[in-house]
């Protein structure tokens, strides 16, 4: 009852935004051939909000053709790349550095989009007014290596601080680095929503990078999608209609976030509306048709060599790990 109910609700919500459209299928894809398959199995990542276009796309899926549509749990150490090379998942979502480490280490993926740009901000305590300040603090992080430790490092270096000396990190994979910060045992860290929105609302910290506004980083995505390797080079036509449903879910969350904030909800990716709604109105969702995902991989495969993240140049990474003829034809059938 409850799934028909969900059903009901986006329906009438796309009819109510006047954005029906969006979950039929394009004229042009009336003419491509069925998909090879009718399954794809996606990621469930409770409270991974920037995460929305993929979450709420389950009937733009079936609209799509797919009768088997899987949105498998995830633990808070599951590897969405090794389930990708597992044959466990078909389709994930990360931050760039993440997919970036997994093309150099040779995980079998496809790079195939950039979903939003936006969505992190360094929060640090009252003794910090700039990343140059960092030098000689604590910044929180789950793992080094892990996403959150590469992108500060990245902004540190940015700006001429050495990240291996002049910052001291504290690596905790048992205790959020939000919570270390708000018990005064590390002075930053990279907040992912619904972080900031907590944050806010217990005045703890302040922002000094915004990555939907600070340049370099507004100009590049924050989010990518990739697909095993094996599932998009056997299944050309069914990947082009996950990414063309996911994308659409994307235009979902420019055009009503109220509603793609509700499917958030209602889909169990996240128990608070309010955090959701602002968060998808904060993200840049509407850049997918003007940025170029390869920008955005070459910008940060450059930056993470330099520092010694990867010994891979950008364009091997390029080559190993990306495909965008389904993207490109995407953003001529839905122009905008």
């Amino acid at each position: 009852m409850r799934i028909i109910q969900n059903r009901r609700r986006f329906m009438v919500g796309l009819s109510a935004v006047g954005a029906a459209g969006l979950v039929s299928v394009p004229t042009s894809a009336h003419a491509e051939p069925a998909p090879e398959t009718t399954t794809v199995r996606l990621p469930r990542t409770f409270r991974a909000l920037c995460e929305a276009p993929k979450n709420i796309a389950g009937e733009l899926l079936r609209a799509e053709g797919f009768t088997d549509v899987r949105y498998i749990d995830l633990a808070a150490d599951s590897d969405p790349f090794a389930m990708l090379a597992n044959g466990e998942l078909d389709f994930a979502t990360d931050f760039p550095p993440a997919h970036i480490m997994a093309i150099e280490a040779g995980m079998p993926i496809k790079v195939v989009t950039g979903l939003h740009s936006g969505c992190l901000e360094l929060i640090v305590n009252e003794s910090i007014n700039s990343i140059s300040d960092l030098k000689g603090k604590r910044v929180g992080v789950f793992a080094l290596t892990s996403a959150p430790h590469v992108l500060v490092t990245l902004m540190a270096a940015y700006v001429g601080l050495d990240p291996a000396t002049d910052l001291k990190w504290v690596a905790n994979a048992d205790v959020s680095s939000m919570q270390l910060f708000n018990e005064g045992k590390v002075d930053a860290f990279l907040a992912v929503p619904p972080e900031p929105q907590e944050q806010r609302v217990r005045n703890v910290g302040h922002t000094i990078l915004n990555t939907t506004v600070d340049r370099p980083w507004s100009q590049h995505y924050c989010c990518m999608l990739a697909g095993s390797a094996d599932y998009v080079d056997r299944h050309p036509v069914a990947t082009k209609r996950v990414l063309r449903a996911i994308l659409k879910g994307a235009d979902i969350c420019v055009s009503d976030p109220q509603l793609a904030a509700q499917l958030s909800v209602d889909g169990k990716f996240t128990d608070r509306y309010d955090y959701a709604l602002e968060g998808l109105r904060e993200a840049r969702y509407d850049v997918w048709r003007e940025f170029d995902p390869e920008d955005t991989i070459r910008f940060y495969a450059l930056r993470m060599n330099e520092v010694g993240f990867i010994e891979a140049g950008p364009n091997k990474i390029i080559a190993n790990g990306t495909d965008w003829r389904f993207l490109s034809e995407i953003k001529r059938e839905l122009k905008g």
